[in-house]
């Protein structure tokens, strides 16, 4: 018989191997689902990881897209790692996201036609003060009234999304669109664009943002207070308390940055890739990063290196629906798999596997 044995203390080897071995078995299962769809799995698996990247005909296009798909990713993805670690529970990055983009957008949209160059930096705090107004809510109805963040954030997306949907149809309509809904192109608007640093590379603000935003929450994890607050919040809360540590104000701690992080993914979307607020912008990068944030470990740089394989997954999905005739759906349940594969190997950090019965004490 198989049994489950607690390791005295969590396995640094699986740590660093579960998520290896989620990528492999995602492969394998995914490689199977194709088959059963009636595609090539090899073919599959490598158009969706090999061929933007090395393959000369389509490396052109995808390279730079990788980075274009994994700041977003990246920025919401760290934030939502620092309340995990600390056991707080964002869900809803999606609707923080979405929320981001229609503050940073608005503002925008408010001080058109002005050109200065104080326009974008106003868009950005924006966008970022959006997110953060939207996760408030599930942090300050946690702390006051004891609801369930989960619940809440989850919720709170639904509701992002209709508003989203009134805005494109409404406040926001391009008045020179001749009544298709959607605002104006923000992407052209000098004052206004989340221009590509480099010509050819994808490398945008945003893409920074997620670099710096990455270095310092790992500085701050391994360096400051905080992060050893939250650290000791996800894995003792009781000794936190002892240390006095508030769990009130770690929860709204958490889920502002976690909101402002996500808010500002959504602005530089809005003002880059996507162009303009529209019924169809979120793209279900908020819960994407949830398979993001576990994947890397819920480290930062661990984060990072996730961020670009998720990316990968994207652009190469895309790639494999226009050329093999894949559905999306199909891609959309092969990125779910690596976050079932990843929970499950996950438990070999904390147990062993053992073979026979246990024998019990004489």
């Amino acid at each position: 018989m198989l049994r489950l044995e607690k390791r005295p203390s969590p396995s640094r080897f699986w740590q660093i191997a579960t998520p290896i071995l989620a990528v492999v078995l995602t492969m394998i299962a995914g490689g199977i689902m194709f088959a059963l769809l009636g595609k090539n799995p090899v073919e599959a698996i490598r158009t969706i990881f090999w061929d933007p990247l090395f393959n000369p005909q389509y490396a052109a296009y995808s390279r730079p897209q990788l980075l274009v798909k994994a700041g977003p990713l990246i920025l919401i993805a760290v934030g939502l790692s620092l309340g995990f670690r600390a056991g707080i529970w964002n869900i809803g990055a999606e609707g923080q996201y979405i929320m981001g983009a229609i503050f940073g957008a608005g503002v925008g949209l408010a001080l058109y036609p002005v050109e200065t160059r104080w326009v974008f930096p106003l868009m950005i705090l924006a966008g970022i003060f959006g997110g953060w107004l939207w996760a408030m809510i599930p942090a300050i109805l946690k702390t006051r009234f004891r609801t369930n963040e989960i619940l809440v954030s989850l919720l709170l997306v639904y509701v992002a999304q209709n508003i989203l949907a009134s805005m494109s149809l409404g406040l926001m309509r391009n008045p020179e669109g001749g009544g298709f809904p959607g605002s104006r192109n923000l992407s052209q608007i000098p004052s206004m664009q989340n221009l590509e640093l480099i010509p050819g590379t994808g490398l945008h603000w945003g893409i920074v943002a997620a670099i710096i935003v990455t270095i310092a929450a790992y500085i701050m994890l391994q360096r400051h207070i905080l992060g050893f607050q939250i650290k000791l919040a996800g894995q003792a809360p009781r000794a936190a308390r002892f240390a006095g540590v508030s769990p009130e104000r770690l929860t709204l701690l958490c889920m502002g940055i976690s909101g402002g992080l996500a808010g500002m993914a959504g602005l530089f979307e809005v003002t880059g890739p996507a162009g303009q607020i529209s019924i169809d912008f979120n793209t279900g990068y908020g819960f994407t990063a949830i398979i993001v944030a576990f994947l890397g470990r819920l480290n930062p740089l661990g984060i990072l290196l996730a961020g670009l394989l998720m990316a990968l997954t994207y652009i190469g999905g895309e790639l494999a629906s226009f050329i093999l005739g894949l559905p999306s759906a199909a891609i959309q349940a092969f990125q779910g798999m690596l976050l079932f594969f990843l929970l499950a190997v996950d438990l070999l950090t904390n147990f062993r596997i053992r073979f026979g019965t246990k024998k019990e004490a004489v």
